[in-house]
C-alpha cells in the first residue's frame, strides 16, 4: 500500500479526532455506518488479520454483526448505536470498581490538570504515596514495590527478582497456569497453545499439577538433590485462564510451608484475583498466607488507567539491587503520576465502600443464580465454580459454551470464554452491578440456554 501524503493523514486524523470530540448522539447515522466499515477494514489490514474471527461470543467479521464499543459507565458498556450491555466480562477483571467510576475519574482529571508523566529524573511523589498505601493493604511484611504497565511485565519482574534474590535458577509452575505472553511469562505459563510456537523457551521451568502441593515438594527436592538451585514457585491463588480453577482448601498454606522448608521464594500472581475480586482484598488472605513476591494489576488502576507491578518482602531486595537499583528494570512509564493517581483513588474507593465485601455478597447471589441454571440444564452445563465475582460456568462442549455466549450477546449481556475456547464462560461483572441486573443476567442466561437446547442459536 502506498504511503499517504502528509495532507491526507492530517485530514484523516482531523476526522477521527472530530468524532472523539463529538457527543455520540450528534454523530450522524452515515458517519456511524462508515465507522463500522472502517473499523472492520482497519482491524483486518492494520491491526491483526484473524482477530475478528477469533471472537467467541459473536461473529464480528461483517457490518451487520459488528458492535463498536464507544461509551461506558457503571455496570454497562455501550455500543456506538446505543446498544446497552450488562458487563459480565469486566475486562477479565479490570472493572471491579465499575466503568469510568466518577470518584476515580475525577482524581485522574485533576492530576492531568497539572501533570501526566514524569521527567524520569526528579522525584515523583505519587509513586512513594502509592507504594506506602499498597504496603498498608497487603498482608504480612510485604512492603517494597516496583510499578510496571502490564501484567506480563509485572510477572517478568517477579521472576527476575526471585532469581537475583535467591541465587536460584529453576521455577516451579502449574499446568494450566496463565501469567502473560512475554517470553518469561509464557515460559512459566502452563498452556501449550501459547508455548509451542516459541519453543525452546526459558528452559529451567518445571510444571506440576495445580492443586497438588506434594507435586511441588517432589519437584523442588528432586531438583535440589541433583544440584539444581530453585528460585521460586509461581502460582495463581485461583487459576483464571484455565477456567477459574479453585484449589483445595489448605493448598496455599501447604505450598508456603514447602517453600519455607526448602528455601525457595513463593510468588503469587494476584493480577486477576486481587483487589477485592474474590471476596478478600487479596485471595491469599483467604488462607492467611503471605508470599515473598506478589504481582498485582487489572483492577488496580480502577478501570481508568493501566498500572501493574509487584510488592515483595524487604529481604528480597539485596545489596546487589541496592547498589544497582536500575538492575531489575526501569520502565519508562512504570509508576507514572497519572496512573498512580488512578491507583490511589482506587484503593481509597475500595476501602471506603468495602469492595471485597461487596464482591463476596454479590458473588453469592450471582453464583446461586448460575447454579440454578446448571440444575435446570444439566445436559448443557457441567459445573459452576469460583469465588466472589470471579465465577465460571463450564459447559459440556466448547460449542455449547459458544452458542450460549452468543445468545447472551444477542440479549445484551457481555461475557466470554477463556482465550483459547468457550467451554468455560467467565462471569466477572463489576462490583457496582445491581441485584436487578444480576436477576436480568440469570433470566437472559435462562433464555439463551433454552434456545441452545432447542437448537435455535444460529
Amino acid at each position: 500500500m502506498a504511503e499517504a501524503s502528509k495532507e491526507q493523514v492530517i485530514k484523516d486524523l482531523d476526522k477521527v479526532i472530530g468524532l472523539i470530540e463529538t457527543d455520540t448522539k450528534d454523530i450522524s447515522p452515515e458517519d456511524k455506518k462508515e465507522m463500522v466499515k472502517d473499523t472492520l477494514n482497519y482491524f483486518d489490514n492494520y491491526v491483526s488479520p484473524g482477530w475478528l474471527k477469533y471472537r467467541k461470543s459473536v461473529s464480528t467479521d461483517d457490518e451487520g454483526g459488528a458492535v463498536l464499543e464507544w461509551e461506558d459507565g457503571g455496570a454497562y458498556c455501550y455500543g456506538l448505536n446505543g446498544e446497552k450491555f450488562i458487563d459480565c466480562l469486566g475486562g477479565f477483571g479490570i472493572y471491579t470498581c465499575g466503568h469510568r467510576n466518577p470518584e476515580i475519574l475525577d482524581v485522574v482529571k485533576k492530576q492531568l490538570d497539572h501533570q501526566a508523566l514524569h521527567s524520569q529524573e526528579l522525584l515523583d511523589p505519587l509513586r512513594g504515596y502509592l507504594a506506602k498505601a499498597l504496603a498498608d493493604i497487603t498482608p504480612g511484611d510485604l512492603q517494597q514495590c516496583f510499578f510496571t504497565n502490564g501484567g506480563a511485565e509485572a510477572v517478568e519482574m517477579a521472576l527476575k527478582l526471585a532469581r537475583i534474590a535467591t541465587g536460584g535458577r529453576w521455577f516451579i509452575s502449574a499446568v494450566g497456569a496463565f501469567h502473560g505472553k512475554s517470553m518469561g511469562a509464557i515460559s512459566v505459563g502452563g498452556k501449550s497453545t501459547y508455548r509451542v510456537p516459541y519453543t525452546p523457551m526459558v528452559q529451567q521451568v518445571q510444571h506440576v499439577q495445580y492443586g497438588c502441593a506434594e507435586d511441588i515438594r517432589k519437584a523442588i527436592t528432586n531438583l535440589q538433590a541433583v544440584g539444581e538451585p530453585v528460585a521460586a514457585v509461581i502460582l495463581e491463588p485461583i487459576q483464571g485462564e484455565a477456567g477459574v480453577i479453585v484449589p483445595p482448601e489448605g493448598y496455599l498454606t501447604e505450598v508456603r510451608k514447602i517453600c519455607d522448608e526448602t528455601g525457595v521464594a513463593l510468588i503469587f500472581d494476584e493480577i486477576q484475583t486481587g483487589m477485592g475480586r474474590t471476596g478478600t482484598m487479596w485471595r491469599c488472605e483467604a488462607e492467611g498466607v503471605v508470599p515473598d513476591i506478589m504481582t498485582f494489576g487489572k483492577a488496580f488502576g480502577g478501570g481508568i488507567m493501566p498500572i501493574t507491578g509487584i510488592i515483595f518482602k524487604p529481604k528480597m531486595w539485596g545489596k546487589q539491587l541496592i547498589d544497582n537499583p536500575w538492575l531489575l528494570g526501569s520502565p519508562t512509564f512504570g509508576g507514572n503520576p497519572v496512573c498512580c493517581s488512578a491507583a490511589l483513588a482506587t484503593i481509597r474507593y475500595m476501602l471506603k465502600n468495602d469492595i471485597p465485601g461487596v464482591c463476596k455478597a454479590k458473588g453469592k447471589v450471582l453464583k446461586a443464580g448460575l447454579q440454578s441454571m446448571a440444575e435446570k440444564y444439566p445436559d448443557i452445563i457441567d459445573e459452576v465454580r469460583g469465588e466472589g465475582l470471579m465465577l465460571a460456568v463450564e459447559f459440556k462442549t466448547s460449542d455449547l459454551g459458544y452458542e450460549t455466549a452468543k445468545g447472551l450477546f444477542e440479549r445484551r449481556v457481555l461475557t466470554a470464554g477463556t482465550l483459547v475456547n468457550a467451554k468455560t464462560i467467565r462471569f466477572e461483572p463489576t462490583a457496582v452491578i445491581s441485584e436487578q441486573d444480576i436477576a436480568d443476567v440469570i433470566q437472559r442466561l435462562d433464555e439463551s440456554l433454552a434456545d441452545v437446547r432447542a437448537g435455535k442459536v444460529q
